[in-house]
């Protein structure tokens, strides 16, 4: 199995796809904000250093991150593969990276790019939703994202809220960011041949596109 590095703009669904991957191929999916978070819970003195820097809203720096990920990668479940989504979010950390496999004797693996048009990645994040106690995230927009009983948690049964990050204007900051980041970066995987494009339609479902990514793994 190879490596796998997610690159989508926002609500395109690469959260979820990484969890349908990670259970289907049993191979770890490394969220980059859930090493961050999980450090932190730790208490360790990184963890420390970092919940500072995250609470002042400063950038985590590129060392930083790129030795959480040494560690997290030289664990034995990611021995046969990993799904890496959060990083590299630009070229600089593609080469960061690019040396990191070098040094660990790993193969960068596959790119997979899930595009999809700004007015449908508009649409999925305004129809976002959220469980006020668990944390549990639901989208009115996707098929196998709605809740059961309209309005309640599947998980815990408490009410769903709208995000409060999920506004016209954080979406637009998002998006832009995005696509000047990103840009040079897809160009970057193109050219070494490992990049494969896979564009999200407006009415695909979440299993459609995992239909998609499994033939593009076979």
């Amino acid at each position: 199995m190879k490596n796998i590095i997610f690159i989508a703009p926002p609500a395109a669904g690469k959260g979820t796809q990484s969890k349908l991957i990670s259970s289907e191929y049993n191979i770890p999916h490394i969220s980059t904000g859930d090493l961050l978070r999980d450090e932190v819970a730790s208490g360790s003195t990184m963890g420390q250093f970092l919940k500072k820097e995250m609470d002042s809203g400063r950038l985590i720096s590129d060392d930083t991150m790129v030795n959480l990920l040494r560690t997290r990668i030289s664990q034995v479940d990611c021995k046969n593969g990993y799904i890496l989504d959060g990083y590299p979010r630009n070229v600089e950390q593609a080469k960061i990276y690019d040396n990191l496999m070098q040094e660990l004797g790993k193969d960068v693996g596959i790119v997979i790019f899930m595009d999809i048009d700004r007015k449908i990645a508009l649409k999925r994040t305004m129809s976002r939703i959220v469980c006020s106690a668990c944390g549990a995230s639901y989208n009115k927009e996707v098929l196998e994202l709605t809740p059961k009983i309209d309005g309640f948690c599947d998980k815990c049964g408490h009410t769903l809220e709208v995000r409060s990050d999920d506004s016209m204007e954080t979406f637009v900051n998002r998006f832009d960011t995005y696509l000047i980041q990103t840009k040079p970066l897809i160009e970057y995987y193109r050219k070494r041949g490992i990049l494969i494009e896979l564009q999200i339609k407006e009415n695909d479902s979440a299993k459609d596109v995992f239909e998609k990514i499994k033939s593009i793994i076979g």
